[in-house]
């Protein structure tokens, strides 16, 4: 039995990670067991009516056998099993879920939930993720897979549901969660001694920016999260942190860090509300904009502009070198309104080569240096009259970025950004 949820939290309060720790807790009291982990499956970034990082929630129970591998402490300690022998009774798993999302949920949130004994087609997800998702075509699946499902305000979180549902991992990683209603401290030092020790574990501390990322930064019953690709190292992870209490815990598998959002595009075929991969020569050099943001453009006979937003920090002065000619790659969303790219990552194949003059040419006859009779006129002796081509003036070569691919800080990268490390 597969339960789906979405939109049970707002803009600045709740978490549906939370309500499905509830969930969890009330379905293991009635004898069911979870089939495998609990997963938070993150959608289009780029969603205009998204409720933060746009994490939905999807669970499998049943009857669980096989090995069993403990997961979390929710009162008492969380396993999953690696297969299903029984199914779980419909009515009883509808009971409990409808119950905790009408208990939990905020009051500001549309929520919805679906239950479903088949797991949908990934083309749901494939698309939920990239693209833009309407509720009807949600709900024909909802319909040919004979899904129970119920909205409570609004129908969207019926997308995010049943997507969470039909994502298959292709690629994969784990966050542990940890959830309190009190105190929320942390000692730095343990956390750069967390991420020093566990090199499977990413996005821990921005060190550039004295950041610490594992907080959320949105007000949440989320204490911290750490993230990693070994479900495993995340539990001794967790051991290393120097913090205040926390009530529960629980290792979710996640499609964040993959880069599941990008798809390859030409200028020509880029939508706003995407996330792409496109290359181009810069056309249009970086310039500044209010609020410390900084533009450009690239061009494959048709153009775009690119934005490295001011919360990039300092990958902006890589970004600032780029000059016309450069042949870039650039990774990153789509906005409607300027239509611009939202850099996520940039790759740099190849820089054009720029000179600077240094010195005019000198004139071996006065001794003297020449002056230049027009922007590429060429130079002249004010005493003499003896000319010079620009050629003969001396220049330095200017140091480029070197080819490769580069990253926003930690502190501004999103969810699904999969970071240089995890390459």
């Amino acid at each position: 039995m597969w339960i789906g949820v979405d939109d049970t939290d707002a803009l600045n309060k709740g978490c549906t990670t939370f309500v499905a720790t509830e969930i969890i807790k009330n379905i293991i009291s009635l004898g069911y067991d979870l089939i495998g982990y609990p997963r938070i499956v993150r959608l289009n970034p780029n969603i205009l009516w998204k409720t933060r990082g746009n994490a939905t929630i999807a669970i499998q129970v049943g009857i669980g056998g096989g090995r069993k591998n403990c997961i979390g402490e929710i009162g008492e300690k969380i396993y999953i099993y690696e297969r299903k022998k029984k199914e779980a009774d419909e009515e009883d798993i509808i009971e409990v879920v409808d119950r905790i999302i009408r208990e939990k949920s905020s009051e500001e949130a549309n929520p919805a939930w679906v239950v479903s004994k088949k797991k949908f087609s990934r083309k749901l997800y494939s698309k939920a993720v990239k693209e833009v998702v309407s509720v009807k075509e949600v709900k024909k699946i909802l319909q040919e897979n004979g899904a129970k499902y119920r909205c409570y305000r609004g129908e969207i979180g019926l997308v995010g549901a049943s997507s969470a549902i039909s994502w298959k991992p292709y690629d994969r990683t784990y966050e542990l969660l940890t959830y309190t209603s009190g105190k929320k401290y942390i000692e730095k030092e343990s956390v750069i001694k967390m991420d020093r020790l566990f090199p499977s574990t990413f996005n821990n501390y921005d060190y550039e920016n004295d950041y610490i990322a594992i907080f959320p930064k949105a007000n949440s019953p989320v204490f911290y999260g750490i993230r990693g690709e070994n479900a495993d190292e995340l539990k001794e992870a967790m051991k290393i942190l120097v913090s205040s209490p926390f009530e529960r815990w629980l290792i979710f598998e996640t499609n964040q860090a993959t880069d599941e959002h990008l798809q390859r595009k030409k200028i020509e075929e880029i939508k706003p509300y995407e996330s792409v991969i496109v290359k181009g020569r810069v056309k249009k050099e970086p310039f500044h904009i209010e609020g410390g943001h900084l533009i450009f453009s690239i061009s494959n006979g048709r153009e775009i502009d690119c934005a490295a937003y001011e919360p990039t920090k300092n990958f902006r002065k890589l970004i600032e070198k780029l000059k016309q000619g450069d042949k870039v790659i650039v990774y990153g969303g789509v906005r409607e309104k300027p239509f611009t790219i939202n850099i996520e990552k940039i790759e740099i194949k190849k820089v054009v080569e720029i000179y600077k003059k240094i010195e005019n040419p000198f004139c071996e006859n006065c001794k003297k240096h020449m002056k230049s009779i027009g922007k590429n006129k060429g130079y002249r002796c004010p005493k003499c009259g003896k000319k010079a081509g620009e050629k003969d003036a001396k220049y330095i070569k200017i140091e480029r970025p070197k080819p490769g691919i580069y990253e926003v800080p930690v502190t501004a990268r999103r969810h699904l950004s999969k970071p240089l490390k995890r390459f």
